[in-house]
């Protein structure tokens, strides 16, 4: 395995204190401490913590799987279903109980901390979008329910998700993750009628 630069250091040491302690909580001091390398060379790389949260949030959504819900040789459904099946698996890597960063920095933007909120509204606009057409292709392929909103539908998944994962963070396990999968792929997206059925009494 190559040696990390003292660059790449700080950023992992920040990825892993921010998903432990949020934004607020976490000083530059603690960064580099955890990063093992002198105050001094934090100011080397970034200028302010925002700077570097941005990296993080940055490299956090790149392994988001964003990728499997632009896939379209994959069904619309099972897309969706394998998107949110690789968030989870990751959430096992960081510990349960240290929930997600997204939602931890969504809660913790303000106005001290422009660039980031930025970051995190252009990111969330982009899921939800991507979320919303795997919805409207299964809608027209029916094997999602044509009963729901595509946009509408792609915010409550997220904003259930945000949900989820706090309640993960109190329970320490992915019962909650459970949960949402039983609801989300169990029923609301769920076509009345089953497509095979369609497409027999079509005429």
């Amino acid at each position: 395995m190559a040696k990390l630069s003292v660059r790449e250091k700080i950023v992992a040491a920040a990825a892993e204190r921010f998903h432990a302690l949020g934004y607020n909580a976490c000083g530059v001091q603690e960064i580099v401490d955890a990063a093992g390398v002198p105050k001094g060379s934090f100011y080397n790389y970034f200028k302010a913590k925002e700077l570097l949260a941005r990296e993080v949030l940055n490299n956090y959504w790149a392994g988001a799987g964003l990728e499997i819900l632009a896939d379209k040789s994959i069904g619309p459904l099972e897309r969706l279903r394998r998107h949110f099946q690789h968030i989870a698996s990751r959430y096992k890597k960081f510990g349960f109980e240290n929930g997600c960063l997204v939602p931890k920095f969504m809660h913790e933007v303000s106005d001290s901390t422009p660039l980031l909120r930025t970051d995190l509204r252009r990111q969330v606009a982009r899921w939800t979008a991507l979320i919303a057409e795997a919805i409207r292709e299964g809608q027209t392929d029916r094997t999602i329910s044509n009963s729901i909103d595509a946009e509408t539908t792609a915010r409550f998944l997220i904003e259930s998700w945000g949900g989820v994962t706090g309640a993960m963070k109190l329970a320490a396990s992915r019962a909650p993750i459970d949960d949402f999968f039983s609801v989300a792929f169990g029923t609301l997206l769920q076509p009345s009628v089953p497509a095979s059925r369609q497409r027999k009494t079509r005429v």
